[in-house]
């Protein structure tokens, strides 16, 4: 009896994960080089695709089907924006390549040693939405990394991300024999019930990566025993010190809200020292956010202070500042839309974060090193900041070429991943015919020694 075309599909993918774990980095780089080159010389074929997404995108947000975040992750035709997909590829070649390193070397005996190497994981899946750059960035991550990647994206960029997928595989397959990458190492599918067949496939798929809404993590995480690395929410915050420098909140808080809203690294909460609220240094940072057009969602406190500002206009008051629920302090608006509340200092503050934040990233704006040091060792968050705004927490700002994903995890791989998250490690010993049996209690003792990485040769 035949395979279905889905265990096909994981099949060959591990088929091509145990070719890559002996590719060189210098094929892995001829690699993605190749891979910009023909997405390149095809642009207009990407291009044609993405527009006939978006021409069906739109119909679906005029239908109330398909949200304006959603829609604003998928377009790819602007050439700046596809000349960044671009030198992110050359980014990822240039990265060290995060295989084969000696972390731990150890003389158990003479002619007895162990080794602790880093290896690619092997078969990863990754489910995304929207944004079809994902297939670019992630496919080079994987191969630089030594992985094969299965992909699937969103339905509204369907075309987009096939025809992406398309040209890798085209690059890939028009690599010389002696490169060692087959194509099948990066291989995409449509429908959810491709997903559904892949979720039970764990003898052949290593690790989930899935980027999106926190229902499609979930799902994801409750219906496959596969190990799942990623993040469901981003309720990022920034809490406000009463010794913070107004003139850095401002800008920080505008450009943690407003830079990309979309994007699970903006944040959705915004905390404020009591203190500012008394002597009037919120109404500026509150201002600027309103001038953004950011509309307030407050606790009843801080919408009063708000409604009786004569710095604030009668058109804000009205339309701008929102009193606030206890859902908005969990809800991740991905929108210009911003929940405030009050706090007596950075403890509270703290409290109130990790009782509602997502483990992503969470900023403070303050001038005491002290009470910086206290958020950011007790905030319990994969990303914690100081003066400096949530929008940072991403792969490319960190150096990474690119990102995976964000995880909130605290196994494998947290925050940002990149290559280092693609890797795992696996132990060689070497021996010259040694037995168990030869140590113990009047027999042979172990050195277990230190010694140099460079010592290790088959």
């Amino acid at each position: 009896m035949s395979a279905s075309p889905i265990v096909e599909i994981a099949r060959s993918a591990r088929l091509a994960s145990v070719s890559l774990q002996s590719v060189t980095d210098t094929q892995k780089n001829e690699a993605l080089l190749k891979i910009k080159q023909v997405l390149s010389d095809r642009r207009e074929e990407i291009f044609k695709a993405n527009e006939e997404d978006k021409k069906i995108a739109e119909e679906l947000v005029k239908a109330g089907k398909l949200s304006a975040s959603l829609y604003k992750r998928l377009d790819v035709c602007q050439n700046d924006k596809f000349d960044t997909i671009l030198s992110g590829v050359s980014d990822i070649a240039e990265l060290p390549d995060p295989t084969k390193k000696i972390t731990l070397a150890t003389k158990l005996d003479e002619g007895l040693e162990l080794y602790r190497l880093t290896v690619p994981v092997g078969v990863l899946l990754t489910i995304f939405e929207a944004r079809p750059e994902v297939v670019v960035n992630i496919s080079c991550l994987a191969l630089k990394s030594g992985n094969a990647v299965i992909l699937k994206g969103g339905k509204e960029a369907t075309h987009t991300n096939a025809a992406l997928a398309r040209v890798i595989q085209d690059a890939l397959a028009s690599l010389p024999a002696t490169n060692g990458i087959p194509k099948e190492a990066v291989q995409i599918v449509e429908t959810r019930e491709d997903i559904n067949a892949l979720l039970d496939l764990d003898r052949y798929i290593d690790l989930v990566v899935p980027r999106g809404s926190n229902s499609l993590v979930k799902y994801i995480q409750n219906n496959t025993r596969i190990p799942v690395l990623g993040h469901a929410d981003g309720i990022c915050s920034v809490y406000i010190d009463k010794e913070a420098d107004i003139e850095k909140a401002v800008k920080i808080v505008v450009d943690a809200k407003t830079n990309y809203t979309a994007a699970c690294n903006a944040a959705e909460t915004l905390l404020v020292n009591e203190s500012l609220l008394s002597n009037g240094e919120f109404i500026k940072v509150a201002l600027a956010l309103l001038d953004a057009g950011v509309t307030l969602k407050c606790e009843k406190n801080i919408q009063e202070v708000l409604l009786k500002s004569d710095a604030i206009s009668q058109e804000y008051k009205q339309n701008k500042i929102k009193e606030a629920v206890e859902e908005d302090f969990y809800t991740e608006f991905l929108d210009l839309i911003m929940a405030v509340k009050s706090v007596s200092d950075v403890e509270a503050a703290v409290v109130h974060i990790n009782e509602h934040g997502s483990k992503h990233t969470d900023a403070i704006v303050t001038e005491n090193k002290e009470t910086a040091d206290y958020f950011m060792t007790r905030v319990d968050a994969a990303g914690c900041y100081w003066n400096a705004s949530t929008r940072f927490a991403d792969g490319f700002r960190y150096g990474f070429g690119a990102e995976v994903g964000v995880s909130t995890n605290k196994t494998h791989a947290r925050g940002p991943v990149g290559l280092e998250g693609l890797v795992i490690y696996k132990y060689k010993l070497l021996g010259h015919g040694q037995g168990a049996g030869d140590y113990g209690s009047g027999k042979k003792q172990y050195k277990h020694e230190t010694i140099e990485p460079a010592q290790y040769k088959l």
